[in-house]
């Protein structure tokens, strides 16, 4: 019969991660709007193809999540950030 090995202990997650809380990046620094003209501070919440990043990568709060969100894609539509990158 298998039996696991002793240095591995139970997780109580059925993957074994564990998920530590991140801060929003925008409650921490008390941030209350979100420029869409600030492409450096917009830059830092995308993938390197250029895709907004997901709230569980960046843990901002689902408030700021739509505010970034709606800020990136008027910065797209200004020419300020890229829509795809090659």
């Amino acid at each position: 019969m298998y039996q696991p090995s002793s240095h591995r202990k139970p997780s109580t997650k059925p993957n074994g991660r564990i998920r530590n809380a991140k801060e929003c990046f925008f409650c921490v620094n008390n941030v209350e709007n979100i420029d869409y003209k600030d492409a450096r501070l917009l830059r830092r919440f995308t993938s390197s193809h250029a895709k907004i990043a997901p709230t569980r990568r960046d843990g901002l709060c689902d408030w700021h999540q739509r505010k970034l969100a709606t800020a990136i894609k008027r910065a797209r539509i200004m020419a300020l950030l890229p829509f795809v990158i090659n």
